[in-house]
């Protein structure tokens, strides 16, 4: 007698619990449901769990087996009734915005009963409350979500008792009826059969905590967009972006084109790429760290406007503004210059912020940014000069001067590391970038186009036809990020070899540099620079044939969809981002 207590006990508990979890949903089952019998004592012990059973933050993983457990058996259940819990097809006539739209103006308690009305919607099941003949559930597909009215008497044999026995939360139901307005003018599809479409065997997140463990919504990103409906309108709006530059290229003449992913020289940026190798043909290749090299390759063999969307690869670190894999739009234009891009990024964001917000002024966490043409351009000697009143031009090509200047103006708002920085500097245009990112950076709020970089930092920009030692080359900003970055592209292919090479030699002292100080520093790991560069030898050989003048243009897309969306981080914006290894 006492083992069955204690089997009683055991078998009641993972049982009690589904229901409750269901009940956060604003449906419980009756007692009377139940396949085992439980003592009065058993039933008031449950009765006041309830409230502590429903906010518990998360199922824990026994409950999550039980709960699977039995809706195994329901899967069965349905299978010995004839029935596929997994369907083929669901023939709808409607969204839920559909019949929200085409009904709004069915005064409550009225219902329509023509044939017209009857309609046939899907979706999934995210909440359910039941009282004796009657049982309501909310039903929410891509659009939105709308109720089912769901009376005995109007369902066919015994699907009634089908609905409460078999339907749980998170499953995918089809539905068939006629359209009402409730006396408290909920709009419902009046249901007179129905299908489970898809048998859900695990329990969504509780209604009144959601998904909250953030490491968790970025690796089960599915639960997430169940679970917060807004994460998904991120992703929408994001095809909503991507499709309005799109449209703005495509309307403006350029071509889209599709360039390697697998490359045999990672260039058209510096930074550590991923290898791979291809067995066939024997050899190490890289995933593409830019799009730019073969682009302009299509400017070589005549083509006058062309761009890409792609993915893009770097092998390196993860933060809110940086994942290893990323989306840009890059586009070059013949026969224009830089000024022309700058034009060509306003009309690109000005078009998204339009198309997903009908506006020009948006927020960003909490911040009102101004996207109204035309933007602030000003160059990097004047607002370096105007932050930190440091005046470059001063310094010609004086290193040391230019570091005791810059140690002596902001030593006090460095520390070590930002100081490290400055000191390990190797030629002004090197120290007034850094500068640049160290005290402007933050400050460009509005959006900002910042003119005519350090050669030093330029390799593939033209030479600035009025000041020596610069580029024409632009970056934008907004809220404080990089979101666009383009050149009067160098055409010269003895000028381009030369710098290209310049590069590889300074790359290759900073990994000599890692290497005879180990691969660590200071605790971080420090190997960045330890990878190897070589010369994209087919570009340069392409640009001997002879490339037009021409501007080009990178825009992060991420980035972009994170200002347009209110979002905090890319990872908010990437349905799938690249995460740890879950230990």
């Amino acid at each position: 007698m006492v083992e069955a207590v204690k089997l009683l006990n055991l078998t009641w508990q993972p049982l009690k619990n589904h229901f409750f979890h269901c009940s956060t949903y604003a449906f419980r089952r009756k007692p009377r449901t139940l396949l085992i019998r439980a003592s009065s004592s058993t039933t008031a012990a449950s009765g006041r769990n309830r409230r502590s059973s429903a906010s518990s933050p998360a199922t824990s993983t026994s409950d999550r087996e039980a709960i699977r457990a039995i809706r195994l058996k329901k899967v069965e259940e349905i299978k010995s009734k004839g029935l596929n819990p997994y369907a083929y097809e669901w023939n709808k006539t409607h969204s839920a915005q559909q019949l929200q739209d085409i009904y709004k103006d069915l005064e409550n308690g009225e219902e329509t009963n023509s044939e017209n009305d009857h309609v046939s919607i899907a979706g999934r099941i995210i909440a359910r409350r039941a009282f004796g003949k009657l049982a309501f559930l909310t039903l929410r597909d891509d659009s939105g979500t709308i109720q089912l009215y769901c009376e005995k008497e109007r369902l066919v044999d015994d699907q009634f008792e089908q609905l409460k026995a078999h339907v749980d939360i998170g499953d995918i139901l089809g539905a068939k009826g006629t359209i009402k307005r409730t006396e408290k003018g909920e709009l419902s599809v009046c249901v007179l059969s129905f299908a489970i479409l898809t048998k859900s065997l695990l329990p969504l997140p509780d209604k009144y905590h959601g998904l909250t463990d953030i490491d968790k919504r970025y690796r089960q990103r599915y639960v997430d967009m169940i679970a917060n409906p807004d994460v998904a309108d991120v992703f929408r709006k994001r095809a909503k972006i991507v499709s309005g530059i799109r449209r703005t290229m495509d309307s403006l003449g350029y071509v889209e084109v599709e360039t390697p992913v697998l490359q045999g020289a990672a260039g058209g940026a510096e930074a550590r790429p991923f290898v791979t190798y291809h067995n066939s043909l024997g050899r190490d290749l890289y995933l593409r760290i830019a799009t730019e090299l073969h682009l302009k390759r299509m400017l070589v063999g005549g083509f006058e406007k062309v761009y890409e969307i792609g993915r893009i690869f770097r092998n390196e670190g993860i933060s809110t503004r940086h994942n290893p894999e990323f989306t840009t739009i890059e586009m070059y234009e013949a026969y224009s210059d830089y000024q022309s891009m700058m034009n060509l990024a306003e009309e690109i964001v000005t078009q998204c912020a339009l198309a997903v917000h009908g506006k020009l002024t948006i927020d960003y966490q909490g911040v009102e940014i101004c996207l109204e043409k035309p933007w602030r351009r000003e160059t990097m000697h004047n607002l370096v000069k105007e932050i930190s009143g440091i005046d470059f031009n001063e310094f010609g090509n004086d290193l040391e001067v230019a570091k005791q200047a810059t140690l002596s103006s902001v030593e006090n708002n460095l520390d070590s590391k930002d100081k490290a920085s400055i000191e390990a500097c190797q030629s002004v245009g090197h120290l007034l970038s850094e500068v640049f990112e160290l005290f402007v950076e933050p400050k460009l709020i509005q959006p900002t186009f910042v003119l005519d970089y350090p050669i030093e930092i330029s390799p593939l920009a033209k030479p600035h036809r009025r000041s020596t030692g610069l580029t024409e080359r632009f970056e934008l900003f907004i809220c404080g990020r990089e979101l666009g970055n383009a050149f009067s592209e160098l055409t010269d292919p003895i000028d381009q070899r030369r710098r290209l090479e310049d590069q590889v030699k300074q790359h290759e002292k900073k990994r000599a540099a890692v290497s005879a100080n180990g691969d660590k520093k200071e605790g971080i790991e420090n190997d960045d620079d330890s990878y190897e560069v070589t010369l994209d030898e087919d570009f340069l050989t392409a640009l001997e044939y002879g490339m037009p003048p021409a501007s080009g243009m990178g825009l992060g897309i991420d980035r972009l969809v994170m200002l347009l969306t209110n979002s905090p981080g890319i990872r908010d914006v990437i349905p799938f981002p690249v995460l740890k290894v879950q230990q």
